[in-house]
């Protein structure tokens, strides 16, 4: 399956668009042909130069430009307008996001109106002074919709509420006495209702009091708001939800293929609740190995259409934080119905393979099954079985086949061109009053890699059986597709590697997957590994959700879809109803699959950034006692306000200001990715270790300020 390309040719695109677009605007009355529009802007080249016939049509079809006649073209008099999200940033000045144009577009703050940070806005193209696109709001969508989460300053006659978004500059005037006095200082959420041009604080109205500031319940409340992530279903959603039996019908279980009495083993983290899947293992006559990869059968239960499918929609997907999980699907479903839990009988979609020692696929079966698991791993239980020598050991055989014909399938991907990333995950420990007393990271070991490999094997040959280009009419899929990196952005992590000595070099983008595992390979054990492997990610595009598959960079896939866990993502739920229909022959429309796709990519961002912000609050309640600390810490990150730095002791990270760095005036080089001194020349450099004092600490910015000792 070919890739959409984002190579070169699509960066020299871009440049020439918005330089075509500043050609036009300083001759607003010429009709000017492609190669006239080459000339003013000194291209004799003949491949840019057809570029440029091809963009110049096309800013016409988009009324950015007017054809006058065959070949000639003139401005149009007024500027494109474009959708999208607005964020600001600390010097005043924001960029929109929009996913109409390829470059985020520039508005200086004269130009941002009365839209405030996240707001969705309408934008004109306006002449700039740089050669980037610059923009001038012309309309705020959504600001009377938007749900803003702040503390409350409670007067005699009025109150404000100060966001918590520190890019939010302005606070929100409450008029009367919606709230008490007694409630001055505690954490709450109010809409704008209106924000008259005489006005210089809009005014909102109070949806909710979350409770006392600098409680778990209420930050994480607080968090959950500011993402636009509901914490509690609809009523009618939970009555849905709770009229669902737990008994199996008899005359549906006659329906399904019956694994039962086959041996089937679930493997999940120690704190898991929602078990969405489950593998069992067969040893055949002929010497090779059928794995059925089941997976909860949450399909049977939401029914299209219903209250449940369309709130999980809306959700998108589950939200883990550090101390609590936002389901999907309400806890009877996800934690009871749905759940793959031992000595249950349960149903499941299945993908069953039979395959040789080597990971080979012999024969392939997907369908509905009914399953029941004999054995519930952690992953250190079924770890600790890998690797002991000791035989005796209940599903030893089984566990060691497992982990053997994973690591020929992970061979395989990896000879493919598949990128071998495993960045280690941040975990806290809290005591029963929710306090972090321990933050550490947890690494993927043998037993992690065995179900991931399993799951991205199911996941694999599912896009492929329902998306197969051969096929004379393959149906519509949303895909799990992941674009080749920003050759730009690669070049940026050869510049991160040669911080730490290393030499990054390729000949081709097919290569660039290749020296970043060997890359890997030599850094592993080395104190920068987990930080130039987050390099790597930052290098790399987002993975999203499409109807368009373009295959998974990162995979190595050409097909790859999410099928494995449709308890806590909508992708995978989609994806098992068209697989049914695929498998039962029905030919069937899926009106609006591109606009759900684009929806869950949304969901999914918005869930990674709460749980982000999630382990930032932990991280600061941690070390709100340790004021005036001094620790030792990495660089990890370089910017034009401060330098970032994680502490080696408890991995919590800090930000040292710039400004508040001596007499010295310190600039950042954004080409050499380095931090220097305009007078000393000093310079600070990704991975540089530094001694730190910890300055000061807010919970309700979740941020940790560090002064620099040595």
């Amino acid at each position: 399956m070919s890739r959409k390309k984002k190579s070169s040719k699509d960066k020299v695109s871009n440049s020439l668009k918005n330089d075509i677009l500043k050609v036009f605007d300083e001759n607003p009355n010429k009709q000017l042909n492609y190669k006239q529009v080459a000339g003013t802007l000194n291209i004799s080249d003949n491949q840019a130069r057809k570029i440029i016939y091809t963009l110049l049509n096309g800013m016409a079809r988009e009324g950015i430009l007017k054809e006058t006649q065959k070949g000639k073209f003139k401005s149009s008099g007024g500027s494109k307008q474009i959708e999208g999200v607005l964020d600001v940033s600390r010097n005043g000045s924001g960029y929109v996001i929009s996913d109409e144009v390829k470059d985020d577009i520039f508005v200086a703050e004269k130009n941002l109106g009365k839209a405030l940070n996240g707001d969705r806005v309408v934008i004109e193209l306006v002449k700039g002074r740089g050669r980037k696109p610059e923009g001038k709001v012309v309309q705020v969508k959504n600001q009377d919709q938007r749900l803003i989460v702040g503390t409350l300053d409670v007067q005699e006659h009025f109150s404000f509420l100060i966001p918590d978004d520190p890019k939010i500059n302005v606070d929100l005037f409450i008029s009367g006495s919606q709230i008490k006095t007694s409630e001055s200082g505690y954490k709450a959420v109010a809409r704008i209702i209106d924000w008259p041009d005489s006005a210089k604080n809009p005014f909102g109205k109070i949806v909710e009091i979350l409770g006392k500031p600098e409680s778990n319940e209420a930050e994480m409340k607080a968090i959950l708001t500011a993402y636009g992530i509901s914490y509690s279903f609809p009523e009618e959603v939970l009555r849905e939800a709770n009229q669902v039996s737990m008994e199996l019908p008899e005359d549906e279980i006659a329906r399904r293929r019956d694994f039962r009495k086959i041996l089937t083993l679930t493997i999940d983290p120690v704190d898991a609740k929602d078990f969405d899947d489950a593998l069992s293992i067969e040893f055949l006559d002929n010497g090779r190995t059928r794995i059925g990869i089941h997976i909860a059968d949450v399909s049977h239960y939401v029914v299209e259409g219903s209250a449940l499918d369309v709130e999980a929609k809306e959700r998108g997907n589950s939200v883990y934080l550090v101390d609590r999980v936002i389901p999907m699907l309400p806890e009877h479903l996800s934690n009871g119905v749905c759940s793959l839990r031992p000595n249950e009988d349960k149903f499941a979609f299945s993908a069953v393979f039979e395959l040789k020692a080597d990971g080979e696929i012999k024969d392939e079966w997907f369908g509905k099954t009914v399953i029941n698991s004999d054995r519930r791993f952690v992953y250190e239980e079924a770890q600790d079985i890998i690797t002991s020598t000791a035989n005796e050991q209940q599903y030893a055989k089984e566990l060691r086949t497992l982990d053997q014909i994973a690591k020929e399938l992970r061979k395989k991907r990896m000879a493919a061109g598949a990128l071998e990333i495993h960045g280690a995950e941040l975990r806290f420990e809290l005591d029963n009053e929710g306090k972090p007393i321990e933050i550490f990271k947890k690494t993927s070991q043998d037993a992690n890699k065995l179900v991931e490999e399993f799951m991205l094997l199911a996941n694999r040959r599912v896009a492929r059986f329902v998306g197969d280009v051969k096929k004379k009419n393959p149906s519509p899929l949303v895909y799990r597709v992941h674009d080749k990196p920003d050759m730009q952005k690669v070049e940026q992590f050869a510049v991160f590697a040669s911080k730490f000595g290393k030499n990054f070099s390729y000949k081709n983008e097919m290569e660039i997957a290749q020296r970043m595992n060997k890359l890997f390979e030599e850094m592993k054990g080395e104190t920068e590994f987990d930080m130039i492997q987050q390099m790597a990610i930052k290098s790399m595009s987002k993975a999203v959700y499409d109807t368009d598959n373009i295959g998974h960079f990162g995979l190595g896939f050409d097909y790859y879809a999410h099928f494995t866990s449709p308890i806590r993502r909508y992708a995978d739920l989609i994806v098992h109803r068209i697989l049914f229909n695929e498998i039962h022959k029905v030919k069937k429309q899926y009106p609006g699959l591109t606009a759900t796709a684009n929806h869950i990519s949304i969901t999914e961002r918005r869930a990674v950034e709460a749980e982000r912000a999630s382990k930032k609050y932990f991280q600061a309640l941690y070390l709100e006692d340790k004021e005036g600390e001094i620790f030792s810490g990495i660089i990890t990150g370089l910017t034009d306000w401060g330098i970032y730095v994680e502490l080696e002791e408890n991995y919590c990270e800090g930000m040292i200001s710039l400004k508040d760095m001596g007499n010295e005036h310190y600039q950042f080089d954004e080409k050499k990715y380095v931090i220097y001194g305009t007078k000393s020349g000093e310079e600070f450099n990704l991975g540089d270790r530094l001694k730190v004092r910890v300055l000061s600490v807010s919970l309700a910015r979740k941020q940790i300020d560090l002064e620099l000792i040595e």
